[in-house]
């Protein structure tokens, strides 16, 4: 069910709180009870940056419930020495470990690390994934590069002005069509989603119908074990609350997409992905930003259907 009339208000609000604070962004809201929505361009298309691997540990847990791979079976993953912040897990290994491919979907999805997806790659390609996703019905979903990829131009963290100049170029070299210098941001090129998608997707693993109950249960699992929980979750999780998401963070991009579990036993989808105009990687306020604007949506769908604790 798409949004009301009686959420314009609170769309028109949150559009502009969030231009105020230089974000351009797509969000969604669904209530998993009622299936209403608030919708805010939520079919835009972004580069995905990490919430590829969602889709990808979806596709690869399907595989091992279907007896199609083997959870235990080690894969090597290539050391990458990373000593900027930001990148965590065996992106930072400097020596080759082998690790089990059920554990590099863990290593994936509860703290983000690159470098366990791309081992995942190793193993089932990214068009496996994305025929995958074309059968489930999320084709605007496509998983496109590795993802160590997304970092062979970031900041080196030892220059101030390459860092600006980087967080200029993301921000200014596309183009209305979508291309884009910079290969990882450009929509013909990059792995890329919408809030929309990212939004069914989410609503399969909490309410599955074709997804195998197993798969779901431990995606659920592993979002709920997410670590990287600076953007919307401050304004989302309490002690009446369960939050859970995936992050996705390159440059001027900041995504989370997850579900809200309330105390009552109603749940919430949210799904927020945005650029910022803000040449810097810093950025607190618009981290705030977006958790307020969650909060807004997410207060919208409570005061229009309430429930009784």
């Amino acid at each position: 069910m798409r949004v009301g009339s009686e959420f314009h208000e609170v769309t028109r609000r949150v559009r502009e709180e969030l231009d105020a604070a230089g974000l351009s962004a797509s969000i969604l809201a669904r209530d998993l009870g009622t299936g209403v929505e608030i919708a805010l361009d939520a079919d835009r298309t972004f580069p995905a940056a990490s919430l590829v691997k969602l889709p990808l540990g979806a596709f690869v847990l399907g595989q091992i419930h279907r007896g199609e791979l083997d959870p235990a079976r080690p894969v090597a993953v290539a050391p990458q020495g990373i000593s900027v912040p930001g990148p965590a897990g065996t992106t930072r290994f400097r020596h080759e470990a082998r690790v089990a491919v059920e554990d590099l979907v863990t290593l994936a999805i509860t703290v983000s690390d690159n470098a366990a997806a791309d081992a995942l790659l190793t193993v089932v390609g990214p068009e496996q994934v994305n025929a995958w996703l074309s059968e489930t019905g999320l084709a605007e979903i496509r998983v496109r590069h590795t993802l160590s990829t997304l970092h062979a131009r970031a900041p080196d963290g030892n220059s101030a002005e390459h860092t600006r100049r980087t967080h200029v170029l993301a921000q200014r070299g596309g183009s209305a069509s979508g291309h884009h210098a910079m290969p990882e941001f450009d929509r013909s090129r990059a792995s890329i989603g919408t809030a929309r998608a990212f939004a069914t997707l989410l609503t399969e693993i909490w309410r599955p119908t074709a997804m195998p109950q197993p798969v779901a249960a431990r995606l659920r699992e592993l979002l709920h074990a997410n670590v990287h929980r600076q953007r919307l979750a401050p304004d989302l999780a309490s002690d009446a609350s369960r939050w859970a998401s995936k992050t996705g963070t390159l440059l001027n991009l900041r995504h989370e997409v997850g579900t809200l579990e309330e105390e009552d036993g109603s749940a919430l989808v949210l799904c927020a992905l945005s650029a910022s105009r803000v040449p810097a990687g810093e950025q607190p306020a618009a981290d705030a930003a977006l958790g307020a604007a969650a909060r807004q949506v997410r207060d919208a769908l409570r005061a229009a259907f309430p429930r009784e604790l």
